[in-house]
């Protein structure tokens, strides 16, 4: 009986299940020994994997890693790559996940905020890693009649994130990265849940809070609600200056009529 030879792909496919504990030795019966056992060889390179992916997650959540520490960071990080191998080569996505496994850490269970504040700093990460965008040219808007206005909605710069939580993360962040222990000393968690933009504009990342009325407008805005819709659900007097603070900041980057939206839908 002859054995067919493995493909490129088959061996691909072996040594990523190597690397990353996925199989116990598929790949080593393709390594060719040459006065280092193939296991061995394999093993420097799963190493080599480990701690790529090691520093992919200490550098996206800098934060979680001070307020844990480093020898339980690189413990649950590990745990975090065996439980959660990586499932593509761009390591800017590696780590989604992180803050789920975080929350169902036994070990970290008594750190309530810090789920949280992981979920932050990957919204972070995605901010810094989106793509560019042009801003609007507002002159578009003014080129709209009255009912065009009132079925224009905004497409959302790629950079820009929106969260809620039960914690002062912001703060927490700000504090941890700022290495001031005074102002960390001072938070209270017990403080009013906080509602979170993450922008990258030209300077950088910018992480700011709203009121719960701005966050519930801005998000209706960035997931493709009309703004007359948007608008007449948000009265509160701070919503225009709020629209304008979106507008001149990038957070929105083109429009649409939702006319245009429904004859697409149609035509498919």
């Amino acid at each position: 009986m002859t054995t067919c030879a493995p493909t490129l792909h088959d061996l691909q496919c072996a040594v990523r299940r190597d690397l990353l504990g996925l199989a116990d030795g598929d790949a080593a019966a393709y390594v060719i020994a040459d006065g280092l056992a193939p296991q061995a060889r394999l093993a420097i390179y799963r190493n080599t994997a480990n701690s790529t992916l090691l520093t992919a997650l200490r550098l996206t959540y800098p934060a979680v890693r001070a307020l844990v520490g480093d020898e339980f960071f690189e413990g649950a990080a590990r745990l975090f790559i065996e439980q959660c191998p990586p499932s593509s080569a761009h390591l800017d996505s590696y780590g989604d996940r992180f803050a789920d496994f975080l929350a169902r850490m036994p070990e970290a269970a008594s750190l309530v905020y810090l789920p949280d504040t992981a979920r932050l700093e990957w919204a972070v990460n995605e901010a810094l890693h989106a793509a560019d965008a042009t801003s609007l040219d507002l002159r578009r808007l003014e080129q709209l009649d009255e009912a065009a206005m009132q079925a224009v909605r905004f497409l959302p710069s790629p950079a820009i994130r929106m969260m809620e939580s039960a914690f002062p993360i912001d703060a927490i962040w700000h504090a941890v990265l700022s290495r001031d222990d005074s102002a960390l000393a001072d938070i209270d968690l017990a403080a009013d849940p906080v509602c979170l933009s993450i922008h990258r504009g030209p300077s950088g990342v910018d992480v700011n809070r709203m009121t719960k009325e701005q966050y519930r407008f801005a998000t209706a805005l960035l997931a493709g609600r009309p703004l007359h819709d948007a608008l007449a659900d948000a009265p509160d007097a701070e919503t225009s200056i709020w629209l304008a603070h979106l507008l001149v900041s990038g957070c929105l980057v083109d429009i649409r009529l939702s006319n245009e939206a429904s004859s697409r839908t149609a035509e498919r």
